[in-house]
């Protein structure tokens, strides 16, 4: 099972008296990058989120909103502090006459004045925040199902370029057996012309070919190879997402292609590496997604 680190999922509520909506939305990151957007009131249960998403999330910069809106409520976070306002209205109406100033605007002065207007401080109902745990729980589900749907197209995409790796090394398979053929006779061909060199030593010439013969052979690498790209397979089709591990063995698989480039010595062959390298690109590109 493979899933996507990249997710949304949204979910609304709404009865007589809340509407409550909740989303939450992730892209790739290589650990838990987790911002919140909860309402004033519920501030003091941020680390409780905070916990349980990073639990169930596992990893990716992951941002939540939670908007909470009061339906039939006339009341405002703000009210007035009419006993303020009535002193100040008075004290500014009595200097007013005092001094034979207009008194056309005193209300609205003393309505701007320190402590005239008084913030009401929210509270948390526990009730309320059962209703939106509830939402949350439910847009979890449907963002781990967004990640689940995502992630088996990214599995089939996998597959593909694997696939396409697998049928160039067997293109390789059949085209080593012509290039061995080919460095015999290039081989054959320099010992006819150095055998009549006074200074050939045959001792030393035999080690030299034990070597180079040693450092154009192949075959550990294509099996090598073959073992990494069933191992990738294994991976992606398991009951867990690992898209550490699959990193990690795109790089083995990267690690055998280099080397059978830089050995091959062969111009057909050296085409369907270029075509591996090609899709391990893709293969690492994509793998960054998986969580």
């Amino acid at each position: 099972m493979i899933l996507s680190m990249t997710g949304f999922g949204a979910t609304t509520f709404e009865d007589d008296s809340i509407k409550i909506t909740v989303e939450i939305k992730s892209l790739n990151s290589k650990f838990m990058d987790l911002s919140l957007r909860l309402p004033r009131a519920y501030s003091s249960k941020e680390m409780l989120v905070r916990n349980q998403l990073s639990k169930e999330l596992v990893r990716g910069k992951v941002g939540l909103n939670i908007d909470v809106q009061h339906l039939g409520e006339k009341t405002t976070s703000a009210q007035l502090n009419s006993g303020v306002v009535k002193a100040y209205y008075n004290e500014l109406k009595t200097l007013a006459e005092e001094v034979g100033a207009p008194t056309e605007d005193l209300f609205r002065l003393a309505t701007s004045m320190p402590s005239a207007i008084e913030n009401k401080t929210e509270t948390l109902s526990e009730e309320e925040w059962d209703k939106i745990t509830s939402v949350l729980k439910d847009t979890v589900v449907k963002f781990n199902e967004f990640r689940f749907q995502e992630g088996e197209v990214l599995r089939t995409t996998l597959l593909g370029y694997i696939k396409i790796i697998r049928d160039l090394l067997t293109e390789i398979t059949l085209q080593d057996p012509k290039r061995i053929e080919g460095i015999k006779e290039r081989v054959n061909t320099k010992i006819t012309e150095i055998k009549n060199d006074e200074k050939f030593d045959s001792t030393r010439f035999e080690q030299e070919m034990i070597f180079y013969i040693e450092k154009l052979d192949i075959t550990e690498e294509k099996v090598r190879l073959s073992h990494h790209l069933d191992y990738f397979e294994e991976i992606i089709n398991s009951d867990e997402s690992n898209g550490k591990k699959l990193g990690f063995i795109s790089q083995e698989i990267g690690r055998e292609i280099n080397t059978i480039g830089s050995k091959a010595n062969d111009s057909v062959i050296q085409k369907s590496v270029v075509g591996m390298k090609d899709e391990l690109e893709k293969i690492k590109e994509q793998a960054l997604n998986i969580l």
